[in-house]
């Protein structure tokens, strides 16, 4: 688990317990890093509601990402990623699992830091194309070369995660819950509750 945190107003790890934003955690990484599984189990820890945003995405649109991929493109995607998102980090007191390409939008990484804490869940790209190597259902990987594109993408990506994060640990089980012991479910008061 990194004690070094990403963007602005970031924090590092304490052993007094740490308030969640708004009673929120928001997950961000890669695809394959975990956000959608391990997000589940700290719902369930931290005794909060679990939402998915591309399965809220797809429920919204009844159609799977691939098809909307297919359809509208990936500008296309990204106009309806952020119009659910815009909604999702409203919310209170839920563990959201985004999109690995959440953090593409600006836009989209201020709700997020705006609206909870966010933790980037991090693993080396070898690490992520072991775990979903045989998933057909992520249209960024459908090329010849997937491992070489999730490389891409880490590039890409890696410096928006740990911008838009204020925690950075690795994708496993262990490390994410040993950094999870420390958060407390407390409500912090959003910035208009301030005024």
């Amino acid at each position: 688990m990194s004690d070094t945190t990403g963007g602005a107003g970031a924090a590092s790890e304490s052993p007094a317990p740490v308030p969640l934003r708004r009673g929120n955690l928001f997950l961000v990484g890669l695809p394959g890093a975990g956000k959608s599984t391990l997000g589940r189990q700290l719902a369930r820890r931290l005794r909060k509601p679990f939402v998915d945003a591309d399965t809220e995405l797809e429920k919204r649109l009844g159609v799977s990402i691939p098809t909307i991929f297919e359809i509208e493109g990936e500008a296309g995607f990204r106009d309806r990623e952020e119009g659910v998102l815009a909604e999702l980090t409203v919310l209170s007191n839920v563990v959201l699992s985004t999109g690995g390409g959440a953090v593409l939008r600006p836009g989209n990484r201020q709700r997020l830091r705006d609206n909870g804490t966010v933790i980037y869940l991090h693993a080396e790209p070898v690490t992520l194309w072991a775990r979903i190597r045989h998933s057909r259902n992520r249209p960024l990987l459908q090329t010849s070369d997937p491992l070489a594109r999730l490389a891409d993408l880490y590039r890409q990506r890696d410096a928006l995660y740990r911008e838009t994060a204020a925690y950075v640990v690795e994708s496993e089980r262990g490390e994410v819950m040993r950094l999870v012991r420390t958060f407390e479910t407390v409500e912090l008061p959003s910035d208009d509750d301030e005024e």
